[in-house]
């Protein structure tokens, strides 16, 4: 019992498409996302760092680099089915549950089955590197949807994908990383020229006053 499947697991991710059958102009695999991730959970821990907030560096990217490695098992799954009921959610997640720890007592060798029970873990926590996790897994789903939407797919999905991850990064606006995004970096990408400009701006104006209307 070597490392050799988890590794091989990577050339999986490689290959393994996001939304497959969505995007037009540019595919997307889990393992260029994981990788974004982690470069934007890097940038997001370095305001938050500049603001005075203490980041545990090893626990941070160890959640980006592996929060999508268990979709080797079971795919990558949109959220519209994944959370169609709360039967279903449940189910996968005790499927892809099982199936890591399978693997973990299978492939990983004994004295580092502990360190990948963590990494292979949930990472979506109330910890602070939870939080940065989550928005930057949403800043990545929105640059994905706004690369579409610039180009011109017609898909209403990517609208759709561009709301309900600036929803999710607006859960966040109280932390100071959600506030430079939505300051200094949002106001860039809505300044970009593509036909569909003002639809995207009126989606932004309109996402952000509902959820000031809800707190």
């Amino acid at each position: 019992m070597g490392m050799h499947q988890f590794i091989q697991g990577l050339n999986n991710l490689e290959t393994l498409r996001r939304a497959p059958g969505f995007f037009k102009y540019a595919e997307h695999s889990v393992a260029a996302h994981s990788f974004k991730v982690a470069e934007i959970a890097q940038l997001l821990a370095d305001i938050e760092e500049e603001a005075g907030n203490k980041i545990n560096w090893q626990m941070l990217y160890e959640k980006a680099l592996n929060h999508d490695y268990t979709e080797r098992f079971i795919g990558d799954i949109k959220t519209p089915v994944k959370y169609a009921t709360p039967t279903l959610r449940h189910m996968l997640a005790d499927v892809e549950d099982s199936m890591t720890e399978n693997f973990i007592k299978n492939e990983i060798p004994a004295p580092y089955q502990d360190r990948y029970r963590r990494r292979l873990s949930e990472g979506k926590d109330d910890t602070l590197e939870g939080q940065i996790l989550s928005i930057a897994d949403k800043v990545d789903l929105l640059y994905e949807s706004f690369g579409e939407i610039e180009k011109g797919n017609p898909e209403r999905v990517f609208l759709n994908i561009y709301t309900e991850s600036l929803s999710t990064i607006l859960d966040f606006k109280d932390r100071p990383s959600v506030q430079y995004f939505l300051k200094e970096m949002l106001p860039d990408m809505l300044d970009e020229k593509f036909a569909d400009r003002e639809l995207l701006h009126q989606l932004t104006r309109q996402t952000i006053a509902d959820t000031d209307l809800t707190d």
